[in-house]
């Protein structure tokens, strides 16, 4: 954390110079947090990252599996409050009992050649209780991690989820009803059906967590893992990297979204296709969106994105085919909308220092133009 916090230090102090105290704004405030508590940013940037649709929140669960952690928390909390409050207890009679001196009053060592048998009783009684209970948590954690790992998943769906710096990119596989197709920081899934998610890292350590579905996964660059879990009930769930990545690490989040199983395939469909372009447009915005296909293709935009249908078929950067169906952009940090689409190609570095996404060197008219043919990827 220290070495981090002094590298990073010119950042904190223009940060700090730009935002008096009280009136940072989200982006700088989360990533202030990231800068200087590392690997504990996650604990503290849940609920600075306004930007993201959803709430995170681990004692709201999804599934069963979050339900089953969640449960083992609570008894955990409540042994662990117990054991405090009779620690308190059995402090506050000992000082109530003992006997009141001043500074000339002799130290009573007579326990010392006779030790009283009612203390020694109550330090083993103590003793043993600490065991029991100890032996309880371990057991309980056992029995946690096993229902855990007995989730059935048979007819799951599978996809592979990949960590870079900083965003989430998603793969979902070909099947009998389609070929696959790829989206970036937003996992979509059937309510009640069990979802086996590859993970892979594809540069540093990263962590898969969504407290509400389950807990955490470390994604290790050269080792494959996996992690499974069912939602129970449709709504947007939001996920969070939970290991120090780098200075943006605090705003690399996604959402997972679960849908009813209907709609669902409708989504799933939708994503196979191709990019449309919106039709029943007049002869001047036709020309616009055409004129942003071509900077798309011409510039350096389809060397790091794939639009399918397009010839952008980069592999960098996410894929963008579907890219006005999602609700934020740059993993979790902007709302999507063309205000910040645009803010993010003009500037990416205003937003997330150190990412690999240039800045745009598009005039004005061109960026209108990109941003609006883009605006039509739903």
């Amino acid at each position: 954390m220290h070495a981090a916090l002094n590298q990073n230090w010119p950042r904190v102090r223009k940060m700090s110079a730009r935002h008096k105290v009280g009136r940072y704004s989200d982006r700088s405030r989360a990533r202030f947090t990231a800068i200087c508590f590392g690997a504990a940013a996650p604990l503290c940037t849940c609920a600075l990252s306004v930007h993201a649709q959803s709430v995170q929140d681990a004692l709201r669960p999804a599934g069963i599996q979050a339900s089953r952690i969640l449960t083992l928390w609570h008894f955990t909390l409540a042994v662990c409050a117990i054991v405090f409050a009779a620690i308190l207890l059995v402090l506050f009679v000992a000082i109530w009992r003992t006997p009141r001196g001043n500074s000339g009053t002799q130290a009573d060592l007579q326990s010392l050649d006779q030790p009283q048998k009612r203390p020694r009783r109550a330090v083993v009684a103590a003793t043993v209780a600490s065991v029991v209970l100890l032996f309880g948590l371990i057991l309980a954690d056992v029995l946690t991690d096993r229902a855990l790992s007995r989730m059935p998943v048979a007819d799951a769906l599978h996809v592979e989820m990949t960590g870079h710096q900083w965003w989430w990119e998603i793969q979902y596989p070909a099947d009998s009803g389609g070929p696959g197709f790829a989206v970036a920081n937003e996992l979509h899934i059937p309510v009640g059906r069990p979802v086996v998610v590859a993970l892979k890292a594809a540069d540093v350590i990263h962590t898969f967590w969504v407290p509400s579905l389950h807990g955490k996964k470390d994604m290790i660059p050269g080792r494959d893992a996996s992690i499974e879990f069912r939602a129970d009930r449709a709504g947007t769930f939001r996920g969070q990297c939970a290991e120090f990545c780098g200075a943006e690490h605090a705003l690399m989040a996604f959402n997972v979204v679960a849908d009813p199983p209907a709609r669902y395939e409708a989504w799933v469909v939708s994503q196979r296709a191709p990019a449309v372009t919106a039709s029943g447009t007049s002869s001047a915005s036709a020309d616009a969106l055409q004129r942003g296909r071509q900077i798309f293709i011409d510039g350096n935009c389809a060397s790091c994105h794939t639009v399918r249908g397009t010839p952008g078929a980069g592999l960098i950067g996410p894929d963008l085919t579907h890219l006005m169906s999602r609700q934020t952009i740059a993993a979790g940090t902007l709302a999507n909308n063309r205000h910040n689409l645009a803010n993010w190609i003009a500037n990416p570095g205003g937003v997330k220092p150190g990412t690999t996404m240039p800045a745009s060197q598009l005039a004005p008219d061109d960026l209108r133009a990109l941003v609006a043919w883009l605006g039509t990827l739903k």
